[in-house]
C-alpha cells in the first residue's frame, strides 16, 4: 500500500458535512483542535502559550516554567478566552506554523483538518489561506468563489473588489457586518451592470435595459427593492438577518456571473 497520510486519509474517509448551527460560538471540540493541531504541526507548549497571551493580552504565568504546566496553563486560557478570540488563535497558529514550516505543507494541512472539524460540526467558519472566513452555503461558495475570479478576469477590478468587501462584512467577529455586506454585494452587481449597460444609471433603472429574461428581471427588481431598503435605508428595529444578507450576497454574486458571461459570448442586451 502506497501513498501518506492517516488511514481516513488514504481512503478518502470522512465524516459528512454537518448543518451549519454554531457561528458565534467556539465549541469545546474547536477549542481543543486549534491547540492539538498546532502542537501536531510542531509548535512547542512555550511557543503556544507566548502566542496565546499575544492575543488575549494577557501575562504569561511566570511560576509555569515545565512543559506540562505550560501546556495545563494554555488550556485554562483557551477554556476561557471569548469565542472570537479562539478564531484569532487559530489565524496566530496558522502564521506561527509557517515559520518554521521548511517542508511548505503544515499550513495547509493545518488549514484542512479544522475546516473538515468546522464542516463536521456544523460550524459557519473555514480557514482561508490563513484567514478565519464565513462559511455558508455550497450555492454561497460557488457563486462568491466565481465572481471574484471572473470579474478579475473580465477586467471589472473594482466589482471584484466590491464582492471581496461583502466577503469581508458577513466575516467579521464577533458581529457580522450583514447591512455592509448587502450594500457592497449589491455595489458589485451595479457596477457590472453599469458597464455592460455603458451607463451611470442606478441599477434598478439598468434592470429593464440588460435583457434579462421575465419574470427573472422581476426578481431582480425585487432583489434591488430590497437592497435599498434593507442595506441602504434601515427600518428602526428591522435589522437584516445572517441569512438574508447571505442570500443577497449570493444571488447578487451569481447575477452579476450570468451577465459577465452572457455579455463575453456577444448576446445582445
Amino acid at each position: 500500500m502506497t501513498g501518506s497520510g492517516s488511514f481516513s486519509e488514504r481512503h478518502g474517509f470522512q465524516g459528512g458535512d454537518a448543518a451549519i448551527t454554531i457561528r458565534e460560538d467556539a465549541p469545546e471540540e474547536v477549542r481543543a483542535a486549534v491547540l492539538m493541531l498546532g502542537y501536531a504541526a510542531g509548535l512547542g507548549p512555550s511557543a503556544m502559550r507566548d502566542l496565546v497571551c499575544e492575543v488575549l493580552l494577557k501575562r504569561p504565568d511566570q511560576n509555569n516554567w515545565s512543559p506540562s504546566n505550560i501546556e495545563r496553563e494554555v488550556h485554562g486560557l483557551i477554556d476561557d478566552a471569548p469565542w472570537y478570540k479562539i478564531y484569532d488563535i487559530a489565524e496566530r497558529v496558522y502564521a506561527a506554523i509557517g515559520r518554521d514550516d521548511y517542508t511548505g505543507t503544515r499550513q495547509g494541512d493545518y488549514a484542512r483538518r479544522l475546516t473538515q472539524l468546522f464542516r463536521e460540526l456544523g460550524v459557519g467558519w473555514q480557514m482561508d489561506d490563513g484567514r478565519i472566513v464565513v462559511r455558508g452555503s455550497e450555492a454561497f461558495t460557488l457563486a462568491t468563489r466565481d465572481a471574484v475570479s471572473i470579474m478579475q478576469q473580465a477586467g471589472k477590478p473594482t466589482a471584484a473588489n466590491e464582492v471581496h468587501e461583502a466577503l469581508k462584512d458577513i466575516s467579521r467577529r464577533p458581529a457580522a457586518d450583514v447591512t455592509g455586506a448587502i450594500q457592497h454585494a449589491m455595489a458589485a452587481l451595479e457596477c457590472v451592470a453599469r458597464e455592460i449597460d455603458n451607463s451611470s444609471d442606478t441599477l434598478g433603472k439598468i434592470i429593464g435595459r440588460l435583457g434579462v429574461p421575465a419574470p427573472l428581471d422581476g426578481a431582480l427588481h425585487q432583489l434591488w427593492g430590497f437592497a435599498s431598503q434593507q442595506g441602504r435605508h434601515i427600518q428602526e428595529g428591522r435589522d437584516p438577518t445572517f441569512e438574508e444578507a447571505e442570500l443577497v450576497v449570493t444571488v447578487a454574486s451569481a447575477v452579476s456571473v450570468y451577465l459577465l458571461r452572457r455579455h463575453a459570448r456577444g448576446v445582445a442586451t
